[in-house]
């Protein structure tokens, strides 16, 4: 495509439009590339067409503008984040009419992806087969820990974070620290290590935290040893790898993950003012308790004391009752009672008369009034 100039005073001028239309010519002809970046201004709305974002050179800063059909975006599912270093497979671009330069991406990959990302794919499928990630194994954590075990990098932003976190929640805590590699190749075996050396020191409880990262940076908490040992430590772990998105297979395995390492901070301890709190409503309630059973105690003695004092105006009033009773029964069987009758006891000498006696018999006659002589006729 020509682009048209004009002649003014003996120079060959251009409008910018048949400026930028030349470039954008120009550029057309170049072929496509593979740009290798960081991911960053990563900008996805329903409602555009495209999806921007902006490729940095982690080595020095520099920029490029990236633009990709949302279609063909949205079909790679990569999920990208800002901070992920990726190879962008496209062609340069001009917009002529803002003169606003672009790489026009055709295809995303993770930087070191492929053969990475299928083993470890592999791994977390026989991991999880075996039980390693499952709920059932969780342990929970401690609620008063008396030694907190970090794991962490050296001069590390998250061990600050950890640290600021735990003792501004529970300045009481006690926290033991191993600083050791949380990146490259000996990374996945030392970090082994210092949960062995702090295991032994005696901790309750253990925090794994490491800042952000690339795929690659984070690649040692994926290590298969290293998720074993988390699984098979003897003691709770926490872990706060990366970023939120960032998930390791260390944060499958572990008791329980942490997005951040302020918020592992502060699941490992307990809050000091809500504690009080909660002991000072302990202690409330227990005082209440304790004297609402001491008044239900008084209470229980005063009835039964009264009861003593009464049981034995009670018997003898019940055994007088009977003892009446009694009186009256033998009373009503005495031979008085049936004299009161009307009845008379005969006698004739010292035996009593039960049968008519003989004519002139001497008799001793007793009634309810007294006894007087007579004599049968």
């Amino acid at each position: 495509m020509k682009v048209a100039s004009t002649e003014i005073d003996g120079r060959k001028v251009f409008s910018v439009s048949s400026f930028n239309q030349g470039i954008s010519s120009w550029l057309e002809r170049l072929p496509t590339v593979w740009v290798e970046g960081e991911v960053t201004e990563l900008r996805r709305q329903e409602r555009w067409a495209a999806v921007f974002f902006t490729l940095k050179d982690p080595e020095n800063g520099a920029c490029l503008a990236v633009q990709m059909p949302r279609g063909q975006f949205d079909a790679l599912r990569l999920e990208l984040a800002d901070g992920e270093r990726v190879h962008v497979y496209g062609r340069p671009e001009l917009y002529a009419r803002r003169g606003a330069f672009h790489l026009r991406a055709l295809t995303i990959e993770r930087y070191g992806l492929g053969a990475h990302l299928l083993a470890l794919e592999r791994l977390k499928k026989r991991l999880a087969l075996e039980g390693v990630f499952a709920e059932e194994v969780k342990r929970p954590l401690p609620r008063i820990p008396r030694l907190i075990g970090l794991v962490t990098g050296n001069d590390a932003a998250a061990k600050r974070d950890v640290l600021t976190s735990i003792s501004s929640r529970f300045p009481p805590a006690n926290v033991l620290v191993a600083e050791t590699y949380v990146q490259g190749e000996r990374a996945a075996r030392a970090v082994e290590d210092a949960m062995a050396a702090l295991c032994a020191g005696g901790v309750d409880v253990l925090i794994i935290a490491r800042g952000g990262g690339s795929f690659d940076d984070l690649l040692p908490f994926s290590d298969e040893r290293l998720v074993r040992a988390v699984r098979a430590c003897p003691v709770p772990v926490v872990s706060a790898i990366g970023h939120e998105q960032d998930v390791s297979l260390v944060d499958l395995a572990a008791d329980v993950r942490a997005s951040t390492p302020s918020i592992a901070g502060r699941l490992v301890v307990p809050d000091l003012a809500e504690l009080r709190a909660w002991l000072e409503r302990t202690q409330l309630g227990l005082h209440r308790k304790a004297r609402r059973m001491c008044e239900r105690r008084a209470e229980r003695l005063a009835r039964t004391r009264e009861r003593l004092r009464q049981a034995p105006l009670r018997e003898l009033e019940r055994r007088r009752t009977r003892l009446e009773a009694t009186r009256a029964h033998l009373h009503a069987l005495s031979p008085s009672a049936t004299l009161e009758r009307g009845y008379a006891i005969v006698r004739a000498g010292d035996r009593l008369v039960r049968e008519p006696p003989a004519l002139g018999t001497e008799l001793a006659v007793e009634v309810a009034g007294g006894a007087f002589p007579a004599r049968a006729g």
